[in-house]
């Protein structure tokens, strides 16, 4: 794992929280966990930050684009 890699994982989460304020952060991060791995117990345990980080991007990615059909 790479500080980078964390920063900027972080920085992803931070977007998504403001994003979605509804979402309390422990459930988006088990939202983007799930997403990265599957929807098992194990995904928040077994998830790399680098996968979780690419699930976080796919997620905003995802979020804006329903947001911009709506617009």
């Amino acid at each position: 794992m790479s500080m980078n890699t964390r920063q900027e994982l972080l920085r992803v989460l931070s977007e998504l929280c403001a994003c979605c304020p509804e979402v309390r952060f422990g459930q988006l991060v088990a939202n983007v966990s799930y997403l990265a791995k599957g929807p098992t117990n194990e995904a928040i345990w077994d998830v790399e930050d680098e996968e979780l980080l690419d699930a976080a991007r796919k997620h905003l990615e995802d979020w804006r684009s329903r947001q911009n059909a709506g617009a």
